[in-house]
């Protein structure tokens, strides 16, 4: 039992691996081991024996915080720690005694009477034919012609006269020709010829040029100018990796050659492009031209399969550069793995590849040996320090200016140039010939143990030639920097014993500003740091220091992606004489932007990394050790403008031991849409196999998750083929997750609000972060008080009322003061706006819903419809809000077994309900992994009939009566056993359970959710459920396979009942919450949008001030509107007064036997229980469900 506690240990308890006795290089080693263990197939790995305890430490506490667990085992000096990646566990589990009950309120039941009378469940297998069978009339899409990448059509004379007409401009333009001349003086210029014979005589030619060498903006000019002197026509795309690099070089080319933006050079991005077929060189991110390269795919898997070859955008295009490789994100790895497929049957096409930091023969390799062509740059000298040396500098009692120690810094790479043995050898002749000692001590000092070109040190070529004078200089400046070296370990080592390397330490950066802004009198100080947390603190430490009191003499800046853009624009302004410029800024400032004055740059080597754990399912948020690549990025950034010095607050050894690069993005992301679209790509691919061919795949366990999803979603079969569902989910330019969420908003009349979350989620929260300490608490108020205009209890809810309130105020001009007090980004509502009328715009296209789009949102302020459309764009991210035990907060267990946290940014942070053994259900984003712990940041309480409804799959077992005791939520063990199903169920009683689970509509019943979430009801009411689930996932197939269609009358019905039966019961089950964030007023009853259903409780919300709930006010919704409104659905046949019917009147048919409740599509399984399963794998498939949504 002593073991088992302290086996636990190392879960529960976080260790700071610094307060342990272990060398700098011995947690490194450590360190790496277990990355390497982690990006492998391996399942354990175990270390050597000869770990001391508190190495052994170290490795449990580096596991917990990579999501591996560990154990140590033998005795004395055969101890050894063994790690083990997390096995993926079945989410099933003893369900408690005290359950959920889950009953229609009176007004529903007259809607299911109704809806039952007139389309018994019987029926509906009727047109079940219909419904799932796709017509033989193809429905054609309005397509809206996308001819920017088809090649121009031009007859030589019109090119002739372009190449004229911009000879005549640069002869003409006095600025034309400065632009022209400094052109010539770019790096790359002299590469001209070079490039454009080598593209000429190669398909892929990979062009490495350093920061600077003006690669970007040139490439593509040399092309075009190439092809236009041959009088050929051309489309040359270059793809971005970011927006405002595509709109912006596009700008810049404009300008070069004198023309309009739109006409020979354009652009496309998302929500904007300006150019057509006209325009010879176009520019878009990466994840536009992926489409047209899926869509090109789809075409010739077509046209395989026998369908009539259409004309093709990819056909027009005769060159692709592919800019800024190294950063490696998701679209450009899958983009070149498809572009390496396309290229022998395009052999017109030409591709580039382009980069400043970059492993260029790997990437050679991949394109079968490609040609490399390396262009220098131009940077100004950057004089480095790294930790050591910055200790002994703040040590040090003398007045040194830090330029005039650099000297001492050894230099990184300790083998010499053949230019630089050559400079040795001129030091010795002069120091030797003219008593000249200074260069041949400088470099001494600053390479090491130099060697001539024979391979003598200066000492002993000083000692040989008898220069008894210079030997005896030499070795007194030896023996000073081997002091100088040991002093600095020493003071290194003492400072590690004490600090932990991994924490940003604010007292040694606000010493090293300070000490800057002494020796130095201007120069602007850019500190790099990993997030907002750290930018706050190092602020607040330079605020309170004497120092920096006078705002005259500093200003001290933050930049961090969601500070308002007001407040990021300072950090490019000049400050007046005499006041000295501070930027804390996370790695946005590495490559996005230049601060043109910065001459010091302070480097944490630390930064926020957000990636995927797939062997726990989880994100992870946190702070990391940076790349080589990424350190030489943040050193540039001083050397841009001007000469400049940069402090690396990691030591020598830390910096030699950082990663070459960044790990690619596909490697750190969930990839369900990525998978989708290798479906899309070619219906007959295996997934695996194609991803195994890009650049670096993603590992097994990253795919064999994201097909799970897609699986449960209805994207794919269980045998991954694509369904017509897939295909469609797969045209939208969102998640697959959120398509599906915007096809049950449809069907529910509630688009609006989905259009603002799909939005969101693929975007930014438009949350901005406050920059003073007295404003957080106001932002938290803010948010809280937006979600209590929907019912609080949900972050995402406070979206969409942001959004409803934020358009409302733009229009009577407002927007300024509910940004500013609602702390809300103008920027960001912006893009949100023109992300939803894009959106929109592919739904009307698909066919999806009208042109008129006006009655597609009837309910969009319908408290139980929205919390339904949420739980679909959500699931299955849902867990039950556990209460707290001890001192202890609350918190979320998950499917996976996991006890998460929620944010305290979060509107459910410090929610509390009025039973204490309540545990209510809750639907989040994502569960994120950072330095503190598993968290959730943003969440929604919901009821369990949505859930229900839109759960991949829904059991039931017969009640269970007897005092249990309730589980333990303390227990941690993972080794307890369990059937299959996680019920305890007598194997020899499965005959006696088949007739009686549903044998009578009154019985009461256990119904499972997913395998872990426990409701009771009644077989009447679990058996309309079914049958609403199978005509939900009808209506949706048939809108998919019919756009343009009206729903079948049984269909149509059923979700105009459905709406009907949600507004009534979509929040039954949702306790009201006793506390809220800092609570804004006193609870008061509910709004306008709750009072239009009649029998409905009335929620309580917080009671916005008047200023929020004039932006709410404009239009109230009917109460239950006409889902489609071509279809005539009957009238409500049940009592006006919603009064209780009798079960006689409201029970439906039974089946042919008369016996069962067991719906249509629901089977009896071996164990007794009634099961269901969504989507297009089969009523009768019993899948084992393998990914736990921690």
């Amino acid at each position: 039992m002593a073991r088992n506690k302290k086996k636990k240990l190392w879960k529960r308890d976080n260790v700071d691996v610094s307060k342990l006795n272990i060398a700098e290089s011995t947690t490194i080693h450590i360190t790496q081991q277990l990355q390497k263990f982690f990006e492998s197939k391996a399942e354990v790995y175990k270390f050597e024996d000869n770990l001391s305890s508190d190495e052994r430490a170290a490795v449990h506490e580096l596991c917990r915080k990579m999501g591996m667990t560990s154990k140590s085992k033998g005795h004395g000096g055969q101890r050894r720690v063994s790690v083990f990646k997390p096995k993926k566990q079945v989410a099933t589990r003893k369900g408690p005694s005290r359950l959920d009950h889950l009953t229609f309120s009176e007004g529903a039941k007259v809607v299911l009477h109704d809806l039952f009378t007139q389309y018994p469940p019987d029926d509906e297998e009727v047109d079940k034919e219909k419904v799932g069978r796709k017509t033989e009339r193809v429905d054609k899409m309005r397509r809206s012609k996308v001819d920017i990448f088809l090649k121009p059509s031009m007859s030589k004379a019109e090119i002739a006269k372009k190449v004229e007409s911009l000879a005549s401009k640069i002869e003409r333009a006095t600025n034309l020709k400065q632009v022209t001349e400094g052109r010539s003086k770019l790096p790359i210029a002299s590469f001209r010829d070079v490039i454009t014979s080598t593209i000429e005589s190669h398909q892929v030619v990979l062009i490495s040029g350093e920061t600077g060498c003006g690669k970007t903006t040139q490439v593509p000019q040399y092309l075009l100018d190439n092809m236009w002197g041959k009088g050929e026509a051309c489309k040359i795309v270059c793809t971005q990796p970011r927006r405002i690099s595509a709109t912006s070089v596009a700008e810049r080319i404009c300008y070069e050659r004198g023309g309009n933006l739109g006409d020979d050079v354009g652009y496309k991005i998302r929500l904007e492009s300006k150019g057509g077929r006209n325009s010879s060189i176009v520019f878009c991110t990466n994840g536009i031209l992926l489409r047209v390269l899926i869509s090109e795919g789809a075409a010739r898997s077509k046209i395989e399969g026998g369908a009539k070859p259409a004309k093709r955008e990819i056909s027009g295009i005769t060159h692709i550069i592919v800019d800024e490789i190294h950063e490696r994100d998701r679209y450009s790895d899958f983009m070149l793995a498809i572009l390496r497929d396309f290229l022998p049957s395009c052999p017109h096409l030409r591709l580039i590849l382009m980069s400043a930091t970059i492993d260029a023969e790997r990437f050679s390799q991949y394109f079968g040996g490609c040609p490399i062509i390396r262009v220098p740059g131009f940077t100004y000298p950057v004089n480095n320090f790294y930790l050591e040396d910055v200790l002994l500098l703040l040590k040090s009692v003398e007045n040194n200016n830090p330029d005039n120690t650099l000297a001492v810094v050894p230099s990184e790479d300790p083998e010499l140039t053949e230019e630089e043995k050559l400079a040795f050898d001129e030091a010795l002749n002069l120091a030797w010939s003219s008593d000249e000692f200074d260069p041949l001590l400088e470099l001494v000092s600053s390479e090491g143990t130099q060697k001539a070109k024979d391979g003598s040190t200066a000492l002993e070529l000083a000692e040989r030639e008898n220069q008894q004078e210079a030997a005896v200089i030499i070795k007194k400046h030896m023996e000073s920097s081997i002091s100088n070296s040991i002093e600095e370990q020493q003071i290194l080592d003492k400072y590690l014993g004490k600090m932990n390397p991994e924490l940003i330490d604010v007292v040694l950066i606000e010493q090293l500003i300070r000490r800057i802004c002494t020796d130095s009198q201007e120069g602007a100080i850019l500190v790099f740091l990993p997030g907002w947390e750290d930018i706050n603190k190092t602020r607040e430490k330079l605020n309170a220091s004497a120092f920096f009191k006078d705002t005259s003499k500093f200003m001290v800046l933050c930049l961090h992606s969601m500070i308002p853009s007001v407040e990021q624009k300072k950090v490019f302004k000049r400050p007046l004489p005499g006041c000295r410029k501070i930027v804390l800024a996370t790695n946005i400032a590495e490559t996005a932007i230049t601060i043109d004055d910065v001459v010091y740059v302070i480097d944490s080597g630390r930064m926020k990394e957000k990636s995927y754990d797939p062997y726990n399912n989880v994100s992870t948020l946190q702070s990391s050790w940076v790349s080589k690549a990424s350190a030489k990025q943040r050193e540039g950034r001083a050397g841009r403008c001007q000469p400049g010095i940069c402090y690396h607050l990691y030591s020598k050894l830390r910096a030699d031991s950082l990663p070459e690069f960044q790990l690619p993005e596909i490697k750190r992301i969930p990839i369900e849409e990525l998978c989708l679209q290798v479906k899309l790509l070619d219906p007959n691919c295996k997934i695996e196999d194609f991803l195994n061919k890009t650049l670096d795949p993603p590992v097994f366990e990253a795919i064999r998750n994201a097909i799970l999803v897609l699986q449960d979603i209805g994207a794919l079969s269980v045998g991954e083929k694509l369904t017509e569902l897939g295909e469609k989910l797969g045209s939208l330019p969102v998640h697959p997750l959120t398509s599906k969420m915007l096809f049950f908003a449809i069907m529910m009349n509630c688009l609006d609000p989905a259009l603002t979350l799909a939005c969101a989620s693929d975007y930014r929260d438009p949350f901005t972060l406050p920059m003073l300490l007295i404003d957080k608490k106001r932002a938290d108020a803010a948010k809280s008080e937006l979600a209590s205009l929907y019912g609080g209890t949900s972050d995402q809810l406070a979206v969409i009322a942001a959004f409803e309130c934020w358009n409302n105020a733009k229009q009577r001009g407002q927007e300024e003061r509910f940004c500013s007090e609602y702390f809300i980004s103008k920027s960001t509502m912006s893009m949100l706006s023109g992300m939803r009328k894009q959106l929109q715009n592919e739904l009307i296209r698909n066919g999806l819903i009208p042109d008129d789009v006006s009655r597609c949102s009837l309910n969009a302020r319908d408290p139980g419809v929205l919390h339904a459309v949420l739980v679909a764009g959500l699931y299955p991210m849902v867990g039950r809000l556990r209460p707290p035990h001890k001192n202890a907060k609350r918190f979320v267990e998950t499917s996976g077994g996991d006890k998460v946290r929620l944010h305290p940014h979060s509107t459910n942070f410090k929610l509390s309900f009025s039973k204490t053994n309540h545990c209510p259900l809750i639907m989040y984003d994502e569960v994120t992994r950072g330095d503190g712990g598993m968290i959730i940041r943003n969440s929604t309480v919901v009821g369990p009939l949505p859930l229900l409804l839109l759960a991949t799959e829904i059991a039931v077992a017969p009640a269970n009566n007897d005092d249990e005791d309730e589980e333990d939520d303390d227990d941690d063990s993972d080794g307890d056993e369990s059937d299959e199903d996680g019920m305890d169920i007598d194997k020899k009683s499965v005959g006696q359970h088949e007739e009686k689970i549903m044998s009578s509509p009154d019985n009461s019943v256990t119904v499972i959710v997913d395998r872990w979430l426990f409701f009771g009801s009644t077989a009447l009411d679990i058996a309309q459920i079914y049958c609403l689930r199978e005509r939900l996932l009808a209506a949706i197939l048939f809108k998919v396979t019919h756009p343009r269609t009206d729903l079948p009358p049984v269909l149509a019905a059923s979700m105009h009942a459905l709406a009907r039966i949600l507004s009534y019961d979509g929040l039954s089950g949702v306790s009201l919450p006793l506390e809220s964030v800092d609570s804004l007023t006193s609870m008061v009853n509910a709004t306008e949008i709750d009072k239009y259903s009649p029998g409905k409780k009335k929620e309580m919300v917080q009671n916005p001030n008047g200023f929020l709930r004039s932006l709410m006010t404009q239009g109230t919704p009917k109460r239950f509107p006409c889902h489609h409104h071509n279809t005539k659905v009957p009238a409500s046949k049940g009592p006006t007064n919603l009064g209780a019917p009798s079960s006689q009147n409201v029970r439906p048919p039974l089946n042919s036997a008369g016996m069962k409740f067991a719906p249509q599509g629901s089977r009896l399984n071996e164990d007794g229980l009634a099961t269901q399963s969504h989507g297009p794998r089969g009523d009768s498939l019993k899948r084992q469900r393998e990914n736990g949504t921690g």
